[in-house]
């Protein structure tokens, strides 16, 4: 949930390569599918890994929805789902941020989700940034999930995401259980299998991370009808129907997540014994 400028708070909610090379590789097959049609070659599952990573995220994909709606057991979610929300806030907040404003304090409730309050910045860009932002960085985590070392760098750039978030909600004891609980998993699943734990959970996050904004979206607009959704302010700020711009943020969340996935699968062919020797020679770990 995002705050309007300047105003009182809304509430809402390929073979083996080493590792330079492999980075190298990141970078230009990333640039490539943004600029260029990707072939076909670059796009079939060259590997066993590729087609059990994709398993894994629909078996996922499944999981939180059944986990999302079923009454008694959704709580099994919520330690995934505040840390997810956190992302949602970050992206107000960043948003805010690089457009001139001010963060005044991030809170997350378990309840309602969490909150951002702030001063200044462009609403129409902060009220958007909170399911975008989430949801893009979920597209990247879901990417850097097809990968051992690139999970391990996106481990790194969550941890700064988190540090950020835990200082504009200092305030907060919730904000700070979920920050610091987050940033134990991720350090703990370095030393297991040689961080290939690592690369599931990232993966996880990331896909919930995606989702989140079209299912939320759903409960705010079509089973709740929340009126103080970052829509619905959206919505009475620039015209239009908050169910439309739900849908139109959903969509390019889905699509967020549909590159993410194509370019998995296009940057990152190695099989399982390849991921896990790179992984010994990028920060390695003696389990």
């Amino acid at each position: 949930m995002a705050p309007t400028s300047g105003s009182p708070s809304y509430h809402a909610l390929v073979p083996s390569l080493d590792v330079s090379k492999r980075a190298a590789l990141l970078v230009s097959t990333t640039t490539t599918l943004l600029t260029t049609t990707t072939t076909r070659r670059d796009l079939s599952l060259q590997s066993d890994t590729q087609k059990i990573t994709l398993g894994i995220i629909f078996a996922y994909m499944l999981a939180i929805f059944i986990l999302w709606n079923v009454p008694y057991i959704r709580s099994i979610l919520w330690p995934f789902k505040m840390l997810v929300i956190a992302f949602h806030e970050f992206g107000h907040a960043i948003t805010c941020v690089l457009t001139g404003g001010r963060v005044l304090s991030i809170s997350l409730d378990p309840r309602e989700g969490g909150v951002t309050h702030m001063q200044g910045g462009r609403s129409g860009l902060t009220l958007p940034a909170g399911y975008l932002g989430s949801s893009l960085i979920g597209a990247l985590l879901t990417f850097c999930g097809f990968d051992i070392v690139a999970s391990k760098v996106a481990s790194f750039v969550v941890g700064g995401c988190f540090l950020l978030t835990l200082w504009w909600g200092r305030r907060d004891w919730l904000t700070i259980g979920t920050i610091l609980a987050a940033v134990g998993l991720l350090v703990g699943c370095w030393f297991i299998a040689h961080a290939e734990a690592l690369r599931y959970v990232v993966l996880f996050i990331g896909v919930m991370s995606s989702l989140y904004s079209v299912w939320d979206i759903c409960d705010d607009l079509i089973l709740r009808k929340v009126n103080s959704s970052d829509a619905s302010v959206f919505a009475k700020r620039y015209g239009g129907s908050s169910q439309c711009w739900g849908v139109i943020w959903s969509i390019i969340s889905l699509g967020f997540m549909a590159c993410g996935i194509i370019a998995g699968i296009a940057a990152f062919p190695q099989t399982r014994a390849q991921q896990q020797e790179d992984s010994q020679h990028f920060i390695p770990t003696k389990f």
